[in-house]
């Protein structure tokens, strides 16, 4: 069975282009006939492994790492064990992300509160400002 890049693009909601920058860096290998690219089984689910690490933010090194372990014959468990640093490694940077983002929206909120009998005096355009929305000068 193969796939054009339209089914695969349709498959996965993503462009053609996209495709095309993973085959240019070589984590999908379909068959060229002329202009026409084929792609496989093997490459529909290297492209669905791609999608889902890329959902997860790992990095297109770290994806390759996992899919070219597989093709050199690693086992499961070896590909397992490196998936499973990587998500590890990814959902510590996450929870620092969400830390930060918690904090950033305690003291955005704070401000606010602080400022909120000013906000109705702030919200108001000025007349140079309201000109320029309205497009009068």
């Amino acid at each position: 069975m193969t796939y054009t890049i339209t089914d695969l693009a349709n498959e996965f909601n993503i462009t053609h282009r996209t495709l095309r920058f993973y085959e240019e860096k070589g984590l999908i290998e379909p068959e060229r006939k002329g202009q026409t690219r084929l792609y496989s089984r093997r490459d529909r689910a290297r492209l669905k492994l791609i999608l889902r690490g890329r959902d997860l933010g790992l990095t297109l090194y770290e994806i390759r790492q996992i899919l070219d372990l597989y093709q050199s014959g690693g086992s499961c468990e070896e590909q397992n064990r490196l998936a499973f640093s990587f998500f590890q490694k990814r959902l510590a940077a996450a929870r620092a992300q969400r830390a930060r983002v918690d904090h950033q929206i305690g003291q955005l909120e704070e401000a606010c509160a602080r400022f909120s009998g000013d906000a109705i005096v702030a919200s108001r355009p000025r007349p140079a400002e309201q000109s320029l929305r309205t497009g009068t000068h």
